[in-house]
């Protein structure tokens, strides 16, 4: 629906008159923001010359004290004004570009007043603060915009349902103060406005999305009820950008009771976390934590393991050719990631409750403090129905005393005081102000020599003893691997901890890689998070109770084991997991068979589940090819954005090959294209085709390492390029050679739907059967 040249005029007017009013606020701001930060350094600098320090008497220590908490005030509130100014200028100058996206115009029932209202990334009120000149898209009266259509609407607020009439949605594209695009609207988002914003080219680091959002991706934004929110989304259908935005709507709606560092984002690899990291800050809100559970897993287990990572993983299953090895390996990553391993480690905790529990011995300078087996005595002695991590807590205060009096009987050891008559004399003097800083708690004075010598031994003893406590008192007499281990040993301890669950094919050889992979230190990325989930159960659980909101992305990669280990971390936090089954390419990702399984993590009452199938990333020709790959892939709704069909190059000989990809990324720069990926099947493909290609192009090389994104001609193993988008893609060689195993269709499904605008896919002799399969009219084959 078009507008006309008045209302075209009269709306670039009050752009005008909006843009003034924010420049105007931004003047302002920025004096206030200077003065205030003026007054802040004055006041720290100046902090003691206005505070009377004297300690002579009880009064005057009590007026130091009013002093000092005065001063102390008076500086914190300065500090809190030149923070709110500072916020707020932050905004101001976001509105200054584009005020505003959206206008509706909106009757309640029973009242005869038409309001318009204006909706931009942040509310304005006028200089009166009386009347809002812009309201934040987060709103409750914005989901009119997003939700609704003309005619009978309602939405929802705090205080309940607003009933009325929507007599006008107006869109706009406002730059640099000016409009671009403005068109009245039926739909939710118009056709026009999506096709300007999704012809643009990619970019290096995601935007926001809020004035585009579509009432599927609002559902899953405003969603606040839920413990547990499921999205399957399709690739490109919004699902990152949904979650993104959520983030910033529960900042908004809960802003009195949550904080940024509040929330929680595991990212599917570090890549991405600063894909991510500019949306919250483009929307006036600082960013969230942001981590990946490799970096998790790192923190806890990289001292005393090697630990593989789940991209090594990945390069060791894609490099390793069809045959025994591999079966073994699949078996082994798909048991130990299953809920049946669970249930396993789970019943393990049972029987250590009776038996079989193992520590390490305490010992000092080759003489033993307690031995395991006087620990496991001690450990049977307590009542059975303690909780085995409560009894672990008992054991830690029962050795820290045990301890003391091993260190009180060793004060006389000769081997004291040799180290006595080892003490220079800076050490000396340092034990001396020791004891002199606790005369006014105990009488111990260097008076005469055996008084001394007492104080210098318990001095030295408990310095020497202190690595003994602290790794007393980090549990570390638990003997966590000996207990993993011991799964794998023991086939007495298995056949009762596995239960009704019968063990995978190949479990000689999977205990066996085990067993010699824990005596070397290393530990599987499939073992990581069991070994450190039994080692939870029985030490007692390290959880965070900070985090209100987890956010895990690309859930399909993780296992049912990580994601329960996950839920016990944050026993606070409300979760939302986003993924695409279809973009399962881990080893492990059979094991998740659908996102609805989800639902047994919280519980069908507490769990929701919401699909976007909808694609808005590529054309329409790219989804309408990578959706015949997959099962199921008609549900998958292209965007109507047209462009050209894939292009599949065929050659038999390498060097030809790099000659074309040459003139073809020569040709897409001419183009203006600013992000390219050649997307390689491997990081060693892609270090053989960097090496290749560089001295033709200008290329960056992407490794699990490379902490952000560029612009220019990336090469990049497949596994990277999830989440991510690119205008175009290039498949350095999608040959049947490479690309035939079924376990690697959704890997090439991943690496097609990256693409933005434009597909092209080389091979080297005859191309995979997953693109021959789709049909030759689904794309142009060049030989």
């Amino acid at each position: 629906m078009g507008t006309s040249d008045q209302e075209w005029r009269d709306e670039q007017h009050r752009v005008d008159e909006v843009t003034t009013k924010v420049t105007r606020r931004i003047e302002k701001l920025q004096r206030e923001v200077g003065t205030v930060r003026g007054d802040v350094v004055d006041l720290r600098k100046e902090f003691w010359d206005e505070v009377r320090v004297n300690f002579s008497s009880s009064d005057d220590l009590g007026e130091t004290s009013t002093s000092l908490r005065q001063q102390s005030q008076v500086l914190s509130e300065r500090e809190r004004s030149h923070l709110q100014s500072s916020e707020s200028l932050k905004k101001m100058k976001l509105l200054v570009r584009s005020p505003y996206f959206g206008r509706i115009d909106f009757e309640e029932d029973g009242s005869n007043n038409n309001e318009t209202i204006y909706l931009g990334i942040a509310s304005l009120l006028d200089d009166d603060d009386e009347e809002f000149l812009v309201y934040d898209w987060r709103a409750p009266v914005s989901s009119l915009y997003y939700d609704g259509a003309p005619g009978p609407t309602s939405y929802d607020t705090p205080m309940g349902e607003i009933n009325g009439e929507m007599k006008l949605k107006r869109q706009f594209v406002i730059r640099n103060a000016q409009i671009d695009v403005m068109f009245d609207t039926g739909v939710t988002i118009g056709d026009e406005l999506l096709q300007q914003v999704l012809s643009h080219s990619a970019d290096n680091q995601m935007k926001s999305i809020v004035a585009t959002i579509q009432k599927e991706q609002n559902a899953v934004i405003r969603n606040d009820k839920s413990r547990m929110l499921v999205v399957q989304g399709s690739a490109g259908s919004g699902k990152t950008s949904a979650a993104l935005q959520r983030v910033a709507y529960l900042l908004y709606k809960y802003r009195a009771i949550l904080k940024a560092d509040q929330v929680l984002l595991f990212s599917p690899n570090p890549l991405f976390n600063s894909y991510v990291s500019s949306v919250l800050p483009e929307l006036g809100e600082e960013n969230m934590q942001q981590t990946t559970f490799q970096a998790y897993l790192d923190f806890r287990l990289a001292k005393e393991f090697e630990l593989e990572d789940i991209f090594t993983q990945m390069e060791t299953m894609l490099q390793t050719d069809e045959g025994h090895s591999l079966e073994v390996k699949r078996a082994s990553i798909n048991f130990k990631s299953s809920p049946a391993y669970i249930e396993v480690i789970t019943r393990y905790k049972g029987y250590l409750e009776s038996r079989g529990m193992m520590f390490r011995p305490i010992q000092f300078q080759g003489r033993m403090i307690i031995s395991s087996d006087t620990m496991k005595e001690k450990f049977y002695s307590f009542e059975p129905s303690v909780e085995l991590a409560n009894r672990i807590e008992l054991m830690r205060e029962w050795m820290l005393k045990e301890l003391s009096v091993f260190a009180k009987k060793e004060r006389e050891a000769a081997w004291v005081d040799n180290q006595i008559d080892l003490l220079s004399a800076d050490e000396y003097q340092k034990a001396y102000t020791h004891v002199r800083r606790k005369q006014h708690k105990k009488k111990d004075t260097f008076d005469d020599y055996e008084k001394e010598r007492d104080l210098l031994a318990r001095m030295i003893v408990n310095e020497w003893l202190k690595p003994v406590r602290k790794w007393i008192k980090r549990k570390r007499f638990v003997d966590a691997k000996g207990l993993y281990r011991e799964l794998f040993l023991n086939n007495e301890l298995l056949q009762v901890v596995s239960g009704q669950s019968s063990l995978p094919v190949f479990w000689d050889e999977i205990s066996e890689i085990t067993v010699a992979d824990l005596k070397k230190g290393k530990l599987s990325y499939e073992d990581a998070t069991p070994y450190l989930y039994l080692q939870e159960l029985v030490k007692g659980f390290q959880t965070n109770s900070a985090i209100r909101y987890v956010f895990i992305d690309e859930v399909q990669d993780y296992a049912p084991f990580q994601l329960e280990y996950l839920k016990r971390l944050f026993p606070r936090a409300r979760m939302t997991a986003l993924g695409d089954l279809n973009q399962g390419i881990y080893a492990h990702a059979s094991v998740l068979d659908s996102m609805e399984s989800l639902q047994q993590l919280y519980g069908p009452q507490q769990t929701e589940v919401i699909s976007l199938i909808r694609s808005y990333r590529s054309t329409y020709e790219i989804v309408d090819f990578t959706r015949s790959m997959m099962p199921g892939g008609e549900r998958i709704v292209p965007f109507n954005r047209q462009g050209d069909k894939p292009i599949v190059v065929i050659e038999t000989d390498r060097d030809q090959l790099h000659q074309k990809i040459i003139e073809d990324i020569k040709a897409l720069n001419d183009q203006g294209y600013e992000h390219t990926a050649i997307i390689c099947k491997t990081l060693m493909e892609s270090e053989q085709v960097y090496e290749a290609l560089k001295d033709h192009l200008t290329l960056k090389k992407v490794t699990k390492t490379t902490p952000s994104f560029v612009k220019g001609t990336l090469v990049i193993p497949s596994y990277l390029a999830k989440g991510v988008e690119f205008d175009a893609v290039i498949i350095y060689n999608a040959s049947n050679e490479l690309y035939a195993r079924e376990s690697e269709r959704k890997l090439f499904y991943t690496v097609c739907t990256r693409a933005m605008h434009l597909l092209h896919m080389y091979s080297l002799g005859e191309p995979s059967h997953f693109i021959t399969d789709v049909g030759s009219e689904k794309y142009v084959l060049i030989n």
